[in-house]
C-alpha cells in the first residue's frame, strides 16, 4: 500500500502544478519548482525522478476522475445521461481547473503522455453522453461545443466565485444542449 505523501512532496506539487499552469511544462524548470517550494533541486530530485514524475502525478487525479465519470455515464441510456454527463464533467473541470490549464497549454504533447491515454475514448463516451446518445449531427456538434467550452472556461481564471461560475456553467451546458434547466 503506497504511503500518504510527505508535506515537502506534496508542497513541490502544488509549486509545479502553479508554475505549470502559469509557465507551462516546457516553460519550468526543476529549478523554478525548487525554488517555488523552497526547497533544493536535490530535495526535490529525492520526491520525484524528474519534471515528468511531478506532472505524471499531477494529471492522474484528473485522468482517474474522468475515467470514472466515463464509467458512471456508460450505464445511462439516451437523454438521462446529458444532466449528470454536464454536471459531472463540469465539476471535473472546477476541480482540476489547473490541470485543464496545463493540458490546454501543450495539448499535442500532453495527449500523447501516458497517464492521459484515457482521454480520448473518454471524451468520446463523454460527448456521446452529452449528445444524449444521439447520433444526430447537430447534438453531436453540441456536445462537443460544450467539452471545449466548459474546458477553455475553467482554464481561463475567470474572476468570480466557484458556485456561480459551476451553476453558470452547468445551466449554459444544458441550455446549448437544448436540455432543459431548472
Amino acid at each position: 500500500m503506497p504511503r500518504p505523501p510527505s508535506a515537502m512532496r506534496r508542497h513541490i506539487l502544488d509549486s509545479a502544478l502553479h508554475l505549470f499552469a502559469e509557465h507551462g511544462f516546457k516553460g519550468t524548470s526543476l529549478q523554478d519548482i525548487a525554488v517555488e517550494a523552497r526547497c533544493s533541486k536535490a530535495s526535490l530530485l529525492y520526491h520525484f525522478a524528474g519534471k515528468d514524475a511531478i506532472l505524471t502525478e499531477l494529471l492522474t487525479p484528473p485522468a482517474e476522475g474522468l475515467s470514472a465519470l466515463r464509467e458512471e455515464l456508460a450505464l445511462l441510456e439516451g437523454g438521462r445521461a446529458v444532466e449528470p454527463a454536464v454536471t459531472g464533467y463540469v465539476g471535473l473541470a472546477m476541480r482540476f481547473h489547473l490541470e485543464v490549464k496545463i493540458i490546454f497549454a501543450e495539448l499535442p504533447d500532453m495527449l500523447s503522455h501516458p497517464v492521459l491515454a484515457v482521454i480520448p475514448e473518454a471524451v468520446d463516451q463523454l460527448a456521446d453522453a452529452l449528445a444524449g446518445r444521439s447520433r444526430e449531427p447537430r447534438a453531436r456538434a453540441m456536445a462537443q461545443m460544450v467539452i471545449g467550452g466548459v474546458a477553455v472556461t475553467v482554464a481561463a481564471d475567470i474572476d468570480t466565485d466557484t458556485d456561480t461560475l459551476r451553476t453558470e456553467l452547468v445551466q449554459g451546458a444544458l441550455r446549448t444542449l437544448g436540455h432543459p434547466t431548472g
